[in-house]
């Protein structure tokens, strides 16, 4: 009989929303007019530009092996990208280069964590990121946001879960579900704990260029010296530049980490595709109208979806400061029954949605938010309204 797996990845567990995904999935397949708000990921095409970069770079057979870390162009694209968007100072051997912001996510808890610490996570978050903390053999310990709080933590709360045993925190601004974004005295006060206990922080910065209602984005890093040499700041050009397939994410970090990174990268994936790495170099350094226009896009999408959701009779949302996604509190139907079927949790709302209504969405207890349902807005003006018409008539027929 062949040995079992690894204890780690048979601990690891499957998404809990990939069982709605799929049903979504083979119901458009089918030919159902299904309306999907599950998507994580810009519906704009990616700039011309930058695709035209991508195109000569594999005509000048740009297609062979680079640094672990990734070509210096883009190292360097990075540094002068994010001193002007976020006012980081940092030198290319700082930088690495990897297979998406999410693959950057992971190196960054590999090389940081021992088997058995700790890592705090703000939540609600990214289902991923409890997993990839159990990857490392370490232990993800949940720090609430109340609803009440905009979705966000205290210093308080953060000082209340840290112990002997803690080596990381782990923060999303713009969150990936909630769409909240930390002020610079929020951070200034969560950094101030950091520093006092020596602990690592990563910043996961993606959605940092989709900031509404004219907030200035504040990355934790930027807030003293002490946290820069703490923070491995996580950032791509998937979101901002709707670049997700080209999987290109990047880390800003002490020279340490960013050494330890690297090595851990050559001995496992690589860099990214070279000729992805040179469309990444023109997304960084070529003209910006593009992520200012999407922006704009998002933000009037937001306006409208929110407004329109809460007039809904029976849920309702927080509005959103950045990323594209609203989380629709659904805990008044917790425990009712609807088309002969007693909702027990946000799972079964979902699933239900999409049997009758045909519409798809995530439910968010794999956030860390049970009673939620996330919508994104990367779609258009016309799927949104169409998605709310068949929420308002679910309820109404229920």
């Amino acid at each position: 009989m062949v040995k079992p797996i690894s204890k780690i990845a048979a601990a690891i567990a499957p998404s809990a929303t990939l069982a709605i995904s799929a049903k979504a999935k083979q119901m458009k397949a089918s030919g159902i007019d299904v309306v999907n708000f599950g998507v994580g990921e810009p519906d704009f095409n990616t700039p011309e530009n930058v695709k035209q970069a991508g195109i000569r770079a594999i005509e000048e057979n740009k297609t062979k092996y680079t640094p672990a870390a990734g070509i210096i162009e883009l190292r360097k694209a990075v540094c002068k990208r994010m001193k002007e968007d976020l006012g980081l100072d940092y030198e290319p051997n700082q930088v690495v280069v990897a297979s998406g912001a999410k693959h950057s996510v992971y190196l960054a808890i590999m090389v940081c964590c021992d088997p058995g610490d700790e890592v705090v996570v703000a939540a609600p978050y990214w289902l991923s990121y409890a997993e990839m903390i159990r990857m490392a053999g370490a232990v993800p310990v949940e720090v609430h946001a109340q609803a009440s709080a905009n979705f966000k933590i205290t210093a308080e709360q953060l000082e209340a879960a840290i112990t002997d045993k803690t080596k990381m925190f782990m923060l999303n601004s713009p969150s990936n579900p909630t769409g909240m974004v930390y002020t610079r005295e929020e951070l200034e006060a969560l950094a101030a704990v950091c520093e006092k206990h020596g602990i690592y922080v990563l910043a996961d910065d993606i959605y940092c260029n989709l900031v509404y209602d004219g907030i200035e984005y504040t990355s934790i890093a930027s807030v003293s010296p002490a946290m820069k040499e703490q923070c491995i700041v996580v950032n791509g050009v998937s979101k901002s530049y709707s670049m997700t397939g080209w999987r290109v994410g990047y880390t800003l970090s002490n020279e340490t980490v960013a050494k330890a990174m690297s090595s851990y990268a050559s001995h496992s994936t690589g860099a990214p595709a070279t000729m992805a790495q040179w469309a990444a170099v023109e997304s960084l350094e070529g003209e910006q109208d593009s992520v200012e226009l999407m922006r704009q896009q998002f933000e009037q999408r937001r306006n409208h979806l929110v407004e329109r959701m809460n007039k809904i009779e029976g849920v309702s949302c927080i509005k959103p400061q950045g990323a594209f996604y609203v989380m629709m509190d659904i805990s008044g139907f917790i425990g009712k029954t609807m088309y002969g079927r007693v909702i027990e949790s946000d799972l079964d709302f979902a699933d239900l949605f999409l049997e009758k209504a045909l519409v798809a969405t995530v439910p968010c207890a794999a956030f860390a938010a049970p009673n939620y349902l996330r919508w994104s807005y990367a779609t258009s003006m016309e799927n949104i309204d169409k998605g709310l018409d068949r929420l308002e008539k679910f309820i109404a027929e229920a």
